[in-house]
């Protein structure tokens, strides 16, 4: 399930860490977030390594439909209700201000990178509820109107625009910007403790340690995961399908976004929570509405991204808690990871060389408001539910019972354990408690992994870690059917 990007784009391998290292910034995580941060602070005189631990762009970037814009769902009426007029406006000017940054540093690095100028469109059903987003977001002084002639092959009344904005290749550009950077890989930070970060091969002292990993893995301090929840979508690359002209998202839950990639078109959709996919069948829906739609097309690649949401809709980005004012965050960027990726680099740039950003504070991770409080409550009775969950479900099916190509919970040898059957009835049998916080595990048959409902760890089915917060394997020896 490699992404398009995969498919065309290889960057060069890096070596890992060898020895211990003191450098002023230590950014943790190479995706485009960390990436964009170390050059931002590069650029401005800082020295900078970014640790990684596994390649460079090889977590959520690489599954990115890769939208540069600021244009984010319709969430500027929310934000204004919720956070104020200023904060709203702190948010759209910082997001508009990151789209007209790809383009200069594109254009200045004379970087190929397949960049487009597109419009971006959110179509919908209520008219009403549209054009009411169009008039905040114009009232932020953003690009928008509200327009009813789409090129898209579903339902709509109508669309809020937004001009110029943009998409690209987000491999080509990373391979850029990141050839100049001092990067270590297969170099996993363990746990960080004041100005030291510990791997397995050295230790790295920083007067700055910038934390860009798509969820912090530190439990304490800062408890992230109480604050955010990990959602998955899904995405199919067509060829002999229609130009689209723009690109495309669903005002609704249960909507198709679309967007062309030169001859191919991406369509995606299936949106859900994290560990809440037992069924399966997501990849087929998907193929399904894309053989409606695009009766010619044909696919060519398919792939799957996850994506960090908070309560209020808004990213964390800046300090990672005022017990650690030398440690900072950029977390939390819901379905929008391109461009809050360089909204994070330009903040948290300003924010370690010392200059104000105009744009921080509606982004501040020490943020406490009254309207995100029901959304932190139900992130923590996910946790519970998922603890409770473990110790109380009684799995429907013995391991034999297992049929070949699928997987579930189930009793092996004395022990509640979750089980992958091969075609062949050779058996992967894993622990089925996350070894974040003990939560049950469910199987995700569309993925062939195992995934956690509480705080959106991901495992394939021989256990090894795809995803955190955890940072620990589940395996358990192999056996036969």
């Amino acid at each position: 399930m490699e992404s398009i990007w995969s498919q065309s784009c290889s960057i060069r391998e890096r070596e890992t860490l060898h020895n211990d290292l003191e450098v002023e910034v230590a950014v943790i995580g190479a995706g485009m977030a960390g990436i964009l941060t170390a050059f931002a602070l590069q650029e401005a005189g800082r020295q900078v390594v970014v640790l990684e631990a596994n390649r460079i762009g090889s977590g959520q970037t690489r599954n990115t439909t890769a939208k540069i814009t600021s244009q984010h769902g319709m969430v500027y009426q929310k934000v204004i209700q919720t956070m104020g007029m200023d904060a709203a406006r702190q948010y759209a000017q910082a997001n508009q201000l990151a789209v007209r940054a790809y383009k200069d540093i594109i254009k200045a690095n004379q970087i190929d990178c397949d960049f487009e100028e597109r419009s971006a469109y959110v179509y919908g059903n209520d008219a009403q509820t549209l054009q009411e987003e169009v008039r905040a977001a114009v009232e932020l002084g953003l690009p928008a109107s509200y327009v009813t002639d789409l090129n898209i092959p579903v339902p709509a009344v109508g669309a809020v625009k937004f001009d110029h904005q943009a998409q690209f290749h987000p491999l080509k550009f990373l391979k850029s910007i990141s050839d100049g950077l001092t990067v270590y890989e297969h170099t996993p930070v363990q746990t960080v403790e004041e100005d030291r970060l510990y791997t397995p091969y050295g230790t790295v002292k920083a007067k700055q340690i910038v934390f860009t990993c798509h969820v912090p893995f530190l439990n304490f301090p800062g408890m992230y995961f109480t604050r955010l929840h990990q959602e998955r979508s899904y995405v199919l690359a067509l060829a002999n399908a229609p130009q689209v002209d723009g690109m495309y998202i669903s005002a609704e839950k249960g909507g198709w976004s679309f967007r062309n990639y030169g001859e191919f078109l991406l369509m995606g959709g299936e949106n859900h929570r994290t560990g809440e996919n037992t069924q399966g069948g997501r990849y087929e829906r998907l193929r399904q509405k894309a053989r409606e739609c695009f009766p010619q097309s044909r696919e060519v690649a398919h792939w799957s991204a996850q994506d960090c949401i908070t309560p209020d809709g808004v990213p964390y980005i800046g300090r990672y808690t005022a017990s650690r004012p030398n440690w900072y965050v950029a977390t939390g960027f819901q379905k929008w990871g391109m461009t809050t990726s360089m909204v994070s680099a330009m903040i948290l740039r300003d924010m370690i060389c010392g200059t104000e950003n105009s744009y921080a504070q509606v982004f501040d991770p020490g943020r406490f408001e009254a309207a995100a409080l029901p959304g932190v409550a139900a992130e923590s009775g996910q946790a519970v539910r998922g603890l409770i969950k473990r110790f109380f479900q009684i799995p429907a099916e013995e391991a034999s019972n297992i049929p070949a190509g699928h997987g579930g919970i189930v009793f092996l040898d004395g022990e509640k354990v979750g089980v992958y059957k091969e075609q062949d009835g050779t058996i992967h049998a894993v622990d089925i408690r996350c070894p974040h916080l003990g939560c049950q595990l469910e199987w995700n048959p569309d993925e062939r992994s195992w995934d956690c409902p509480c705080h959106g760890s991901r495992f394939d089915c021989d256990g090894r870690l795809i995803s955190g917060p955890a940072q620990e394997e589940i395996s358990l020896p192999q056996t036969q059917a």
